[in-house]
């Protein structure tokens, strides 16, 4: 998936920095509070007795759940039927499908429906208990992730082309997740970061919020309906659906939202990656942890990801904030 901020081509790095900094314990407890698809999650499952995984999105929450449990029984009998099923007229194909009675352009006609005929066919399944709950949050988010290759928008959901591109063309095709089973089952939560930190404890805690004012609720709101699969009227041109809007994306918030985190983090060792475009400047992040306990940063230059194509620069700085909190 293409995804605004995604740590999976740094992933491995990250981890490395972090196991250096803190080593691989069993007894450690390690927390990804802004999970979003699971990159970090993914890599650092099983390096540590326990791990937290947290996003305040849907869409992330039902990933988060299909990636890091690694219990979607019976899946496999399902997951060929489903993509063999003739499409049929939902709320997806009305209202953001190809021909559909809101005009809003974000799949073709038959992949909007396929969509549709697959999302209701999971629900049936698990209500009629044909299926357990791993393997529902499982389904869904292989539906997520199938979807968002064919989504006809420049890689975020805030607004859809006006022609159908190419890839929006293809055939949908359901393919399941790649899912790596090791280490304990986690505890996964889909809340606000800033509240959630109040309750609870470990010993390593990763921090990849919201760089800038673009809203995830609104880039990835389609991705949330579908998992949701809820009825509600669509707003403006693009269909928005109520979200709840981050603290993280104001500029004049955020630095307040940072240090009310670290300040009730019951966490020793503390990550924070963060990049020179964000809203808050390494030397404003400095003197924020600095006032909590022993302060450091690692930086490397990589290729940003951009949603559309422009003639501005490709490459961003990124900086891991690393802090040893005072007990």
């Amino acid at each position: 998936m293409n995804y605004i901020g995604s740590k999976k081509k740094l992933a491995n790095t990250i981890k490395d920095i972090i196991l250096n900094s803190v080593g691989s314990d069993q007894k450690l407890v390690f927390c990804d509070l802004f999970a979003g698809t699971g990159a970090i999650s993914e890599v650092m499952k099983g390096e540590f007795k326990n791990l937290i995984a947290n996003d305040m999105e849907y869409y992330s929450y039902i990933t988060l759940k299909a990636k890091l449990n690694c219990k979607p029984l019976g899946w496999q009998e399902h997951l060929k039927k489903l993509n063999n099923l003739k499409g049929v007229e939902g709320f997806i194909s009305e209202s953001y499908g190809e021909g559909g009675s809101d005009g809003r352009l974000y799949f073709s006609k038959s992949n909007a429906m396929k969509i549709d005929s697959i999302r209701l066919e999971i629900e049936r399944l698990f209500r009629r208990k044909e299926i357990n709950k791993d393997s529902y949050y499982y389904l869904i988010a292989s539906l997520i992730e199938s979807a968002d290759k064919v989504a006809n928008t420049a890689s975020v959901f805030g607004a859809y082309l006006k022609k159908l591109k190419a890839s929006a063309l293809k055939e949908l095709d359901l393919v399941g997740l790649n899912v790596k089973c090791k280490g304990k089952e986690p505890k996964i939560f889909n809340e606000d970061s800033n509240k959630l930190i109040e309750n609870i404890h470990g010993d390593v805690l990763y921090l990849d919020p919201p760089y800038n004012t673009r809203q995830y609720g609104a880039n990835y709101h389609l991705l949330t309906t579908i998992a949701k699969y809820d009825r509600f009227t669509p707003k403006g041109k693009t269909g928005l659906r109520e979200y709840q809007k981050s603290n993280w994306c104001y500029k004049k918030r955020v630095a307040n939202e940072l240090e009310e985190l670290i300040k009730k983090a019951h966490f020793r060792h503390i990550f924070l990656s963060y990049n020179n475009e964000g809203l808050l400047k390494s030397s404003e992040i400095k003197e924020i942890l600095s006032k909590y306990g022993t302060y450091s940063f690692k930086e490397w230059e990589y290729d940003k990801f951009q949603s559309q194509k422009d003639a501005g620069n490709s490459k961003v700085t990124e900086f891991l904030h690393i802090l040893k909190k005072d007990r």
